[in-house]
C-alpha cells in the first residue's frame, strides 16, 4: 500500500482508530468502498456510543474501550490525527508490517481524476488565520474554493462531497502531516516554527521533521518564513518537483524571490518578470485586518501560496480587505477611558504571545493558565519593555510571576488565586486599576486554557464579557 496511486478497498480489512470529527467520516468513506471495517476506540462515553450505533447500523464494527489491540486481520490502519505514534496499536501495526494512514492520506488517496490542487499550510501559529486569508484571496479571484483541513472542514467531506472546487487552502497540522506520507501540495509553507507539542513528537527535531513533510513533492512553491531559519531549511531538505522554487517572506524590504513590505505597501518580488529588478504593489498594509506584525506575516504568506497559483494582484487586495478574522485572535473588544481592550485568547503557547505582545505598547498583560511544560523566561525577557503590569490567572501562573520576578522586577504583578467563573472579571478589573490612557489590556495567556475553561474561546468570551461589564 506504498504510493499515492489510487487503491482499490473492496474486501480490505482496514481499522479505523478512533471516532470523532474525522473516525466516523473516515469509517463511512471506508466502508462505501467496500472495505470490512473495523473501529477500535479508546473511549466508551454517551458521544462514542452514540456514534458507534449510527456506525453499526450500517454494518461496520466498533470496539469501545479497546483503542490498545490490533484486529485480526487488519491491512491498514486509518487513524485520527491525535493518536499518538507510541501508542501499542500502532507498535504492533509496525511489527505486523501495517500501514497507518491519517484522515489526510486517505482523503488524498481518495481524490478523483481531475481533483482540485491543494495549497498547504502548517507551522505552529497562525495556520488558521492565514488559510482563512488564502481562501478569501482565492474567491476574490473568481476561483471556487474552500478553507478545509485542521480549519474545522473535514478534508474528506470535502474530497468526496459533491460540490467541486478549482482549489482547495489547506490547514494541515503537525500530527496530520505524521500520518500523511504521500501528500503532495501543489504549493505550501511553513510560517514559523517553536517547541509545540513535543511531548507527542518526541523532540524538536521530530516536531519539525514532522512540519517539513508539507514540503515534499510541491509542484509550484515552498513558501518559507525569511525571519525564522528554521523554516528555510526545511524548503532545502525538501524533495520537490523539478522547477519548484523558494519563495520567501518578510516584514521588512523583500529581495528577489521574497515578498515583503516597503512603505507601508505589501510587494511582491517574486511572481513578477524580472524578480531582481521590478517589484509588484498587492496591497496596503492597512487592508490586512488586524495590523499586527504577526498578522501582516500571515497576510504575506497567503499572498505567496495565492500569486503561486496565478492570483492578479488585485485579488490579493480584495481578499484581504474582506477577511474577516475568527474571534479570538488579536480581537479588540472596546476602548474605556483611554484604554483598549484586546482579546487574544488563542494565544495558547509562548510563540503566539510574544507576537501578540509586540503589536503593543504599553501592555497590562493577562496571561496564565495550563503551561504544557512551557519555559516563560525568553518570553518575558523579549517583552519587558513593553509592559506596564501584568495579571496572573490559572494553574502555572508562577511560573510566569517567577520569570517576571527574574526578567522584569520592575513590572507590578497581580498574582489571583481563584479559579472560579469571577476570576476573569478580577482580572480585568485589577487590569483596568493598573492601565493608564494610551495602555492595551491584553490577553494573550501563553498557556492552554482547560485548568478554568473549556476551552480559549469560552476564556476569550469570559475576557469579553468581564470588558463590557466594566465598560457599562
Amino acid at each position: 500500500m506504498s504510493g499515492s496511486e489510487p487503491f482499490d478497498f473492496q474486501g480490505k480489512h482496514v481499522t479505523v482508530a478512533g471516532l470523532g470529527v474525522s473516525g466516523v467520516p473516515a469509517a463511512k468513506a471506508l466502508h462505501a468502498r467496500g472495505a470490512a471495517v473495523t473501529v477500535v476506540n479508546d473511549g466508551d462515553d454517551a458521544r462514542a456510543r452514540a456514534q458507534a450505533e449510527e456506525l453499526r447500523a450500517l454494518g461496520v464494527t466498533v470496539r469501545l474501550g479497546d483503542g490498545a489491540t490490533l484486529p485480526e486481520g487488519t491491512g491498514l490502519i486509518v487513524t485520527a490525527p491525535g493518536w499518538q505514534p507510541g501508542k501499542p496499536l500502532f507498535l504492533a501495526a509496525r511489527e505486523a508490517g501495517v500501514p497507518v494512514w491519517g484522515d489526510v492520506e486517505l482523503a488524498w488517496r481518495l481524490r478523483g481524476p481531475g481533483a482540485a490542487p491543494w495549497l498547504a499550510v502548517t507551522g505552529t501559529n497562525g495556520k488558521t488565520t492565514t488559510v482563512q486569508m488564502l481562501a478569501a484571496i482565492l474567491k476574490a479571484a473568481g476561483l471556487r474554493t474552500a478553507a478545509v483541513g485542521n480549519i474545522g472542514v473535514s478534508l474528506l467531506d470535502a474530497v468526496l462531497g459533491e460540490e467541486t472546487y478549482d482549489v482547495l487552502a489547506v490547514e494541515l497540522s503537525s500530527y496530520q502531516l505524521h500520518w500523511a506520507p504521500s501528500l503532495r501540495a501543489d504549493s505550501a509553507a511553513v510560517l514559523n516554527l517553536a517547541p509545540d507539542h513535543l511531548d507527542w513528537h518526541g523532540s524538536m527535531e521530530a516536531y519539525a521533521a514532522d512540519k517539513g513533510r508539507i514540503y515534499q513533492g510541491n509542484r509550484v512553491a515552498c513558501v518559507y518564513n525569511a525571519a525564522d531559519r528554521l523554516t528555510e531549511d526545511l524548503v532545502r531538505e525538501a524533495d520537490v518537483e523539478e522547477g519548484c522554487r523558494a519563495v520567501g517572506f518578510t516584514l521588512g524590504t523583500p529581495a528577489p524571490s521574497q515578498l515583503g513590505v516597503v512603505d507601508g505597501i505589501l510587494v511582491d518580488r517574486a511572481f513578477v518578470e524580472d524578480r531582481h529588478k521590478n517589484a509588484q504593489e498587492l496591497a496596503e498594509v492597512s487592508d490586512v485586518n488586524p495590523p499586527a506584525p504577526h498578522n501582516i506575516a500571515n497576510a504575506l504568506a497567503a499572498a505567496a501560496l495565492a500569486r503561486a497559483f496565478g492570483v492578479p494582484a488585485t485579488a490579493v487586495r480584495d481578499g484581504l480587505r474582506a477577511f474577516r478574522p475568527d474571534a479570538h485572535r488579536i480581537t479588540h473588544v472596546a476602548d474605556i477611558d483611554g484604554v483598549a481592550y484586546v482579546d487574544d485568547s488563542k494565544a495558547t503557547n509562548t510563540h503566539a504571545a510574544e507576537a501578540s505582545l509586540a503589536a503593543y505598547e504599553p501592555i497590562v498583560w493577562i496571561a496564565g493558565g495550563l503551561a504544557k511544560g512551557a519555559t516563560f523566561d525568553e518570553l518575558v525577557a523579549k517583552s519587558a519593555k513593553r509592559l506596564r503590569a501584568a495579571v496572573l490567572i490559572g494553574a502555572d501562573r508562577a511560573l510566569i510571576r517567577d520569570a517576571l520576578a527574574r526578567h522584569a522586577p520592575e513590572v507590578p504583578v497581580v498574582d489571583l488565586e481563584r479559579t472560579d467563573t469571577g476570576a476573569m472579571l478580577q482580572a480585568v478589573t485589577e487590569a483596568k486599576r493598573l492601565a493608564q490612557p494610551g495602555d492595551t489590556v491584553l490577553l494573550a495567556p501563553a498557556c492552554a486554557s482547560m485548568d478554568m475553561f473549556t476551552n480559549y474561546n469560552q476564556r476569550g468570551d469570559a475576557f469579553a464579557e468581564a470588558v463590557r461589564e466594566l465598560g457599562a
